[in-house]
C-alpha cells in the first residue's frame, strides 16, 4: 500500500494532474466469484492460463453484466460442481450485482479459458461464445434472461485447445464472423517433467515443448450456422501458440483486419485482402516482434488509438523482463515498436501482465493503460528474481506517452480483465478475475473532465455495430468486442472530454456509410442508429 501511494505521489506531481482514485467493492456489491483454475502436482499447462471474461448488457436494460469463465477438474476437463460453474452476474443498474448463472443457463460443463460477446444472429441480443479445452460453447441469448447453447448445430468445432476468441464481420455482409484463437497441441495425458529435479520442484513447461498449432475462422452464414472456412480464408496456413486476438482496420482499406499474440513466437498479423483471403504480414509490418528481434511471451492485446493521431495502434502484455510491447501504426499498416520511447518499457519493468484495456480513467481525452498483472510460473520466486503474485496497475497516458500512475492495492495471480461504467457515474470502471482469488470490482472516483459515449446499432452493418469508429474532438474511438486476454467489452464507445466543447462527431460504419452527428450533448449515452 506505501509503494501504492509513492507512486500515485510521484505521478501526480509528474504530470500535474488529480490522482486516480479506485475503491474495491467486489464483495461489498455482490460480485463474488471465484476463479477455480485446478492445479495439480503435474502443473498441466492449462492451469495457469485459465481466467477470461465478458462485460456485456445481456439483459438490454443499459447496465453493463459480467460473465466469468470456470476451469475444471483435471485431468477430466468437468466440472465437479457449482464452484467450477462459469458465473454470470446480473448488474441491478447501481453496480451492484446478482447472479444470475442457474436462472440464465451459463453455468457449463468443461474447462472454460475466455469469452467473447456480441449479437451474432442480429436479433437484438447479445450471445456468448465461450472458448475452451477441448470444448467450446455458443450461448444464444433468448432475450428472456437465458441462454440455450447453439454449439452442436452451429458447424463450430471443439477440437482443439482454444484460448480466446473474437466477433468481427470479415466480409462486411452484416453478420459478424467468428475467429477462434488456439494454443497447442496438449492433452491431459502430457506428463513432462520440467523445473529442478533434483530439489523436487516441478514448474509449468516452457512453451517451446508446445507444438504450435492454426487459429480457425468461421464464417457466419446468416442463419445460427458457420461455415469453417479456415483454410480456404489462408487463416490455416499459419500455425502459432495464440493467446488473444484484437480487430481493427490495420492497413485503412475498408476491412477488418485480425492481430493475434503468440507465446514465445512471432506474433501474427492477418491483413484482410476483401476477397476472402488473408495474407499474414506481421512481420514486415513490424508487428511481430519488438526491434530486439526476438519473440515475447505475448498474451492479451488491445487495438486502440492511444496517441490520437486516428490510427489504430497496438499494445500487448508479456513478461516481466519482456515489457508491454507497444506497436504505434505508422500508416499503411507499417508499424513501428515505441516500448521504449512511449514510457511503457520503464513503467511495466517488473511486472507481467495478462488482461489489459485502455480506458480515460480521468476523462482528459487521452486513453490510459490498465494492465492486470501476475507471473505465469506460480514458482518463479525460486527461479528468477521477480515475483508470482502481483498488483494491478495503471498508467496515466500523458499526451500519448505512459507514466506509472497506480498500482492498485492488492497481490494476486490476476487474468482477466473488462473496462465498463459500471455503477453508471460516468466514469470507467474495472472488473478482474485472478486464479484461486477472488474477483476485484475497481470502482472510479476520479476526478476529471466531461465525458459522452456511443450506443451504435447497425442496419446495413451488424448490428453491434463492431468495427465502427467514431471521431470527436481530436480522438478516435473504435467498437471492438475482443479486448485484453481471453476476454470481451462489448460497451458504448466511450470518450472523455476534459473542457473540449463537441462541435460534432462523425461516425463511420463497416458498410461505408458516414454519419454526422451535431453538437452531441455531453454527460449522456447517445444511441445511435446507422441510416438506412
Amino acid at each position: 500500500m506505501a509503494l501504492a501511494l509513492l507512486v500515485l505521489l510521484a505521478a501526480s506531481i509528474a504530470t500535474a494532474a488529480e490522482p486516480f482514485v479506485f475503491e474495491e467493492a467486489a464483495a461489498k456489491n455482490g460480485l463474488k466469484f471465484v476463479l477455480e483454475n485446478h492445479p495439480t502436482p503435474q502443473k498441466h499447462m492449462v492451469e495457469t492460463m485459465a481466467g477470461g471474461l465478458a462485460v456485456f448488457d445481456y439483459d438490454g436494460d443499459g447496465a453493463p453484466d459480467v460473465f466469468f469463465a470456470n476451469g475444471a477438474a483435471l485431468p477430466s476437463l468437468k466440472k465437479s460442481g457449482p464452484s467450477d460453474w462459469n458465473r454470470l452476474f446480473r448488474n441491478r443498474g447501481d453496480g451492484t450485482f446478482e447472479d444470475v448463472t442457474r436462472k440464465a443457463g451459463v453455468a457449463g460443463g468443461g474447462y472454460a479459458m475466455g469469452a467473447s460477446a456480441a449479437d451474432y444472429d442480429n436479433d437484438g441480443h447479445a450471445d456468448l461464445f465461450v472458448p475452451g479445452v477441448f470444448g467450446n460453447q455458443l450461448l444464444r441469448n433468448q432475450g428472456d434472461g437465458k441462454f440455450q447453447d447453439a454449439i452442436a448445430k452451429s458447424g463450430i468445432q471443439s477440437d482443439r485447445w482454444s484460448v480466446a476468441a473474437g466477433w468481427f464481420d470479415y466480409d462486411n455482409d452484416g453478420y459478424l464472423d467468428l475467429f477462434v484463437v488456439n494454443y497447442a497441441d496438449w492433452t491431459p495425458a502430457y506428463d513432462r517433467f520440467c523445473g529442478d529435479r533434483n530439489r523436487n520442484v516441478r514448474v509449468y513447461c516452457h512453451p517451446k515443448y508446445f507444438k504450435p498449432i492454426a487459429n480457425q475462422l468461421y464464417r457466419n452464414r446468416g442463419d445460427g450456422t458457420f461455415e469453417d472456412v479456415t483454410k480456404a480464408s489462408g487463416i490455416g496456413a499459419h500455425a502459432g501458440r495464440g493467446m488473444s486476438v484484437a480487430f481493427a482496420d490495420f492497413d485503412a482499406d475498408g476491412d477488418q483486419d485480425a492481430f493475434v499474440t503468440n507465446d514465445n513466437l512471432p506474433n501474427s498479423l492477418f491483413l484482410n485482402q476483401g476477397d476472402g483471403t488473408f495474407l499474414e504480414d506481421a512481420l514486415l509490418a513490424g508487428a511481430a516482434l519488438l526491434s530486439h528481434g526476438k519473440p515475447v511471451a505475448s498474451m492479451g492485446a488491445d487495438a486502440t488509438d492511444f496517441d490520437n493521431d486516428g490510427r489504430p495502434d497496438l499494445t500487448v502484455t508479456a513478461l516481466a523482463g519482456e515489457s508491454f510491447p507497444v506497436f504505434r501504426n505508422e500508416g499503411d499498416g507499417l508499424f513501428l515498436d515505441v516500448t521504449n520511447s512511449s514510457g511503457a518499457a520503464k513503467a511495466v519493468a517488473r511486472y507481467a501482465g495478462w488482461g489489459l484495456g485502455f480506458g480515460d480513467f480521468d476523462r482528459d481525452g487521452w486513453k490510459d493503460l490498465f494492465t492486470a498483472n501476475s507471473h505465469v510460473n506460480d514458482l518463479v520466486e525460486q527461479f528468477e528474481p521477480y515475483e508470482y503474485e502481483q498488483e494491478n496497475l495503471i498508467l496515466r497516458n500523458v499526451g500519448g506517452k505512459f507514466v506509472a500512475s497506480l498500482a492498485l492495492p492488492g497481490k494476486k495471480a490476476h487474468r482477466g480483465a473488462g473496462i465498463a461504467d459500471f455503477d453508471g457515474d460516468g466514469r470507467l470502471d474495472v472488473v478482474t478475475s485472478s486464479l484461486g482469488g477472488a474477483a476485484e470490482l475497481w470502482l472510479n472516483r476520479t476526478s476529471g473532465g466531461a465525458w459522452i459515449a456511443f450506443d451504435l446499432q447497425g442496419t446495413k452493418s451488424n448490428r453491434d455495430g463492431i468495427g465502427v469508429c467514431i471521431e470527436l474532438a481530436g480522438q478516435t474511438n473504435c467498437m471492438a468486442s475482443a479486448v485484453g486476454y481471453a476476454s470481451s467489452r462489448l460497451t458504448p464507445v466511450f470518450f472523455g472530454l476534459k473542457d473540449a466543447k463537441v462541435a460534432k462527431a462523425t461516425v463511420r460504419w463497416p458498410s461505408g456509410t458516414v454519419q454526422t452527428i451535431d453538437t452531441p450533448a455531453a454527460g449522456k449515452v447517445h444511441r445511435i442508429v446507422e441510416p438506412d
